[in-house]
């Protein structure tokens, strides 16, 4: 029988080396075992006790979702410690006032989170805490007087009050809901074996509470693996569904709304979009093999492992829920509140009543006020605020009060339908949910998203729809009318807003911060039409990019000349679109000579044309060719260098003690320059390494150009298998696309590859050695890894004879000192220093 959460840590010890967490660190991705993560959980946990931290203080968590999150999570739990968590996104001055209430002794932040120094408080970094821990002792910690009704955490609402409250949740309250679900899943645990592990992607903050039991709690049950993203990019979502083998992705509606929506443009983009629609249709009493069949080209996109999608953090749209379990995907939904430990009611797997949010957990009561607002009672509720635990929302005989308005079937099925805060009473005495409303509104296809708020008008209160277009072209008012056919009467649109940015203000589980809108828009509402242009909000992120605006900003202004933005800037900018806007971006499509106004349609559009095709092969990584390239690199390839001129092996002594997948760096003088650094690594770096080698060379000898000759073609095709083979190469693009390049490099590093780069792009026409390109510094600087400079000498005065043979020893290849960075040095710094380190071998 559990009596606290920390309980939880006993099973990530019995499950030792198997991976508990995994997380993508810039190209990389750092994997954690449980046993790991509970002897780091430990660690920390006297780490705190050496700090005078114990029972009853409070610790500020603010930090990206990360193993270390857990970890640290978990060891002040075993402190009795108050665990504070904090949205990422957080404002300083919110943090500010929570702070004032809570009177934190500690920080946990990330290197990405706001620096806190006016708190004037200690700051631990949270991707540093390994090492911050090491002194101490992995084993277990005993957590010593901790009772039930201890507090666990403080978790303070994303509500819009001007004193941010926060809500006490104590182990009692975790367990109401964490011991049902345990209790749910036994029976299962016998299927799960057959697909062991379940993978998670988690995409939910931990700082909530469902991304805290979806992230740390459910998982753990069936011995499963989390894997954490920052990106919400779709495509990014499907590349890691598929490539690290998920069979669940936790998410808030938003997102799969987002995923749905790619789906639908990649169809549109083949002119098959009306036929796949026709077809879900016909899908819906069919049985699930025959679905899953059907679309198997969805499922096949994601992986066929992937099965099931986690809503909750908000309402899913019903359409979006028809649309997943059409294709053959499990769409489970859950209902609850902070206030309530997170959960309510959840949906069965297997047992999913349509548009429902679940059936209410075992050992809660839930019923329906007059008014039909949800009101629910057991132990899963909060004692209350935060030094206010007398404001809690509840009645004389206990029952919590929801704020939400639902309606509950023979069956035991609840179903949302809205807040009772936001319901709009008419003149006339009729109730009108928004989400009715925004339902009808979203389903028009010229409508991005919407959002229905209240205002007063001369006949007093009224709905006004706030839209998003995808298309700045269309007439609202007939969007409106065709919206209008589909509602009552009492329901019906007369007035409507067109927002001027590509999305709604957000919370950190991306629900639209209603309140907000609703003060902007009465506020423009009540400015007179000859108001100035509000501000395009792309200028915002542009201007955050690049460091050389000019004073005005103009829709034709280029990214190369105007705003100054290099190959790089440009990587920068079409990462932070894609994640802004949700869309996926042709790299091909930015260039110097890429407008604003350019930039405007793309993100608008969200339909680029197909990327350019650069080959990212990973066939010859597989057994047995990996086995035939080593024989034919040391009885062919090496043998060939020893008779050609055997070359001088200086600095091998450096790489020693090295360990890892390991980046080396080299001059380019010739095409031979990578066999030549092979010959001069030992076995155990040149049977594992990848060559980074001009991307648009391999592409015209995979792709060859229309046109090409048969004889010209079959000779491209043959260099290309030919260098994959026996090479391991993959694409390094000069002009774009370079950014998927970082990512299969990461990739190719994650399964244990090293990686040679030339930072000069191209080779020497002088014997003199190019600058380092500061791409290559940024691909260092998100790989994390140790870096060996390389040079060779004397093979550019063989080409400069045109000689074809060297003495032995006339060429040398010298290895240095192996050299690692920090997050600190930037992709610039990074390129010099390497090129000074070159230079000086």
């Amino acid at each position: 029988m559990r009596t606290t959460v920390v309980s939880y840590l006993d099973e990530f010890i019995s499950r030792e080396g198997e991976t508990a967490f995994a997380h993508r660190r810039g190209l990389r991705v750092a994997r954690w075992s449980y046993e790991q993560t509970a002897g780091t959980a430990y660690q920390f946990a006297r780490d705190l006790e050496t700090r005078g931290i114990g029972k009853g203080d409070r610790v500020l968590l603010w930090a990206e979702n990360s193993p270390e999150w857990v970890a640290s999570f978990f060891g002040c739990l075993l402190r009795g410690v108050i665990v504070v968590p904090l949205d990422v996104q957080s404002e300083p001055a919110f943090v500010t006032k929570v702070q004032a209430q809570v009177e934190a002794k500690l920080v946990l932040s990330d290197a990405e989170t706001q620096p806190l120094a006016d708190l004037n408080l200690p700051i631990l970094k949270l991707d540093e805490i390994s090492s911050l821990v090491a002194p101490h002792s992995p084993a277990p910690y005993s957590a010593t007087d901790i009772d039930k009704d201890d507090t666990v955490e403080i978790v303070f609402t994303s509500g819009t009050t001007a004193e941010p409250k926060g809500v006490s949740l104590t182990h009692r309250n975790l367990l109401a809901n964490l011991v049902p679900l345990e209790q749910e899943i036994k029976p299962y645990l016998k299927w799960e074996r057959v697909v062991h592990p379940l993978r998670f992607l988690n995409l939910v903050p931990l700082s909530h509470l469902f991304g805290q039991f979806m992230g740390i709690f459910v998982p753990q049950l069936f011995g499963g693996e989390v894997f954490f993203q920052e990106s919400l990019n779709p495509s990014r979502i499907i590349e890691t569904v598929k490539r690290e083998r998920i069979s669940v992705v936790v998410s808030v509606p938003r997102i799969l709304e987002a995923l749905r929506e790619s789906i639908e443009r990649g169809y549109e983009a083949r002119g098959k979009l009306e036929q796949f629609k026709c077809e879900l249709e016909a899908s819906e009493d069919q049985h699930f093999l025959r679905r899953w069949w059907k679309f198997r080209r969805v499922h096949r996109m994601f992986g066929w492992k992937f099965w099931a999608l986690v809503s909750g953090g908000g309402m899913l749209n019903p359409e979006t829920e028809r649309f997943w379990r059409r294709l053959g995907f499990a769409v489970i939904q859950g209902y609850g509140m902070t206030e309530t430990a997170a959960l309510i009611s959840v949906n069965h797997p297997f047992k999913i009543g349509r548009g429902s949010i679940g059936r209410v957990l075992p050992g809660q009561e839930v019923k329906l006020a007059d008014n039909g607002e949800i009101l629910v009672r057991g132990e899963n509720v909060s004692p209350g605020y935060w030094r206010d635990r007398n404001d809690a929302k509840t009645a004389d005989d206990g029952w919590f009060r929801t704020g939400d308005i639902g309606e509950m079937d023979p069956e035991g099925n609840l179903y949302f339908r809205g807040r009772e805060k936001e319901v709009i009473v008419t003149s006339a005495g009729m109730n009108i949910y928004p989400g009715d409303i925004e339902l009808v509104l979203d389903r028009q296809p010229e409508i991005k998203t919407s959002v229905v708020i209240e205002i007063q008008s001369a006949h007093g209160p009224e709905p006004l729809a706030v839209l998003i277009l995808r298309d700045e072209q269309v007439k609202p008012d007939e969007i409106i009318n065709r919206a209008n056919e589909s509602l009552a009467e009492y329901q019906q649109l007369r007035r409507w807003f067109i927002w001027p940015g590509e999305d709604f203000p957000r919370t950190a589980t991306q629900k639209i911060r209603k309140q907000i809108v609703a003060e902007k828009v009465r506020a423009e509402l009540a400015v007179p039409s000859s108001s100035p242009d509000r501000a395009n909000p792309l200028v915002e992120i542009v201007a955050h990019i690049s460091k050389d605006l000019p004073s005005k900003l103009d829709p034709s202004a280029t990214l190369g000349t105007d705003l100054k933005l290099d190959s790089l800037g440009r990587v920068e900018l079409l990462s932070a679109l894609e994640d802004r806007y949700q869309v996926e971006i042709d790299e091909a499509a930015f260039t110097d000579t890429t407008t604003l106004a350019d930039v405007e349609k793309i993100v608008r559009e969200g339909n680029p044309e197909e990327a350019a095709r650069y080959p990212y092969p990973r066939w010859q990584q597989k057994w047995p060719l990996s086995w035939l390239r080593t024989m034919v690199l040391y009885f062919i390839v090496f043998t060939a260098i020893r008779i050609m001129g055997w070359p001088r092996i200086r600095g091998q002594e450096h790489l020693r003690r090295l360990r890892g997948p390991t980046v080396f760096i080299c001059n380019h003088v010739t095409m031979t320059d990578h066999a030549l650094v092979l010959f001069a690594l030992p076995w155990r770096f040149n049977t594992r390494m990848a060559i980074a080698q001009d991307g648009e060379l391999l592409r015209e000898w995979r792709h060859p150009p229309k046109g090409t000759g048969l004889v010209t073609r079959l000779l491209h095709l043959l260099k290309y298998f030919s260098v994959v083979l026996i090479f391991n190469v993959f694409s390094m693009p000069q002009k774009s696309g370079f950014r998927r390049s970082f990512g299969f490099a990461g990739e190719t590093m994650d399964r244990g590859y090293n990686l040679m780069v030339f930072p000069e792009g191209r080779r020497t026409k002088n014997g003199a050695m190019n600058p380092f390109m500061p791409g290559t510094g940024l691909l260092i600087q998100e790989l994390n890894a140790t870096v060996v400079p390389i040079r060779i000498d004397g093979l550019w005065k063989l080409k400069d004879a045109n000689r074809h043979f060297a003495r032995p020893g006339e060429v040398a290849v010298i290895i240095g000192k192996p050299v690692s960075y920090s997050n600190q040095d930037g992709p610039l710094q990074i390129a010099r220093d390497l090129a000074q380190r070159v230079k000086a071998l």
